[in-house]
């Protein structure tokens, strides 16, 4: 599984999405401009420890995105989206792209998916949700409608045993 990040502009949701993808073996896609630096201390401290184990690629924009990534399913998501997102049928391998925090996905990119476009539903007087929550809520998912693959689905108590 993949999430893209277009042009995101707060290192925290970044941080926190990256922590995120280490958690689920997700690679995550920066695509610049980036509203910050790699190096901020904030989306370090958002990403903990974790950052390190970031399968982590970064592209100069969404054309050289899409260069070398040609055969990427992507599945756009957006307040602007037709298709609810847990309605969505996802495969291991695609492409979950998110928008700037600000705009979102361009809306010439939007009309390019039209079928790949999912919606978190949400109350009609809100714009959107917090964009890692909402990276987070597809992913999970998407990763659940492909059988969680290789992923720990039973934790295990410290000090106790479950019975």
């Amino acid at each position: 599984m993949n999430i893209v990040l277009l042009e995101p502009e707060i290192p925290a949701n970044t941080g926190n999405i990256g922590r995120t993808c280490v958690a689920t073996g997700t690679a995550l896609h920066l695509i610049e401009p980036l509203g910050f630096l790699l190096r901020e201390k904030e989306l370090k401290r958002a990403g903990m420890d974790y950052w390190p184990l970031l399968d982590l690629l970064v592209y100069a924009d969404w054309a050289d995105f899409l260069a070398k990534n040609p055969q990427a399913r992507l599945v756009m998501a957006s307040a602007k989206g037709r298709i609810v997102y847990s309605d969505f049928s996802y495969r291991p391998d695609d492409f979950l792209v998110f928008g700037k925090e600000s705009a979102g996905i361009p809306e010439e990119i939007l009309l390019q998916h039209p079928d790949t476009t999912v919606r978190i539903p949400m109350l009609s007087d809100i714009r959107s949700l917090n964009l890692s929550n909402s990276a987070a809520i597809v992913l999970y998912e998407a990763l659940r409608q492909t059988g969680f693959a290789g992923m720990q689905t039973q934790g295990q108590l410290h000090r106790l045993k479950w019975e």
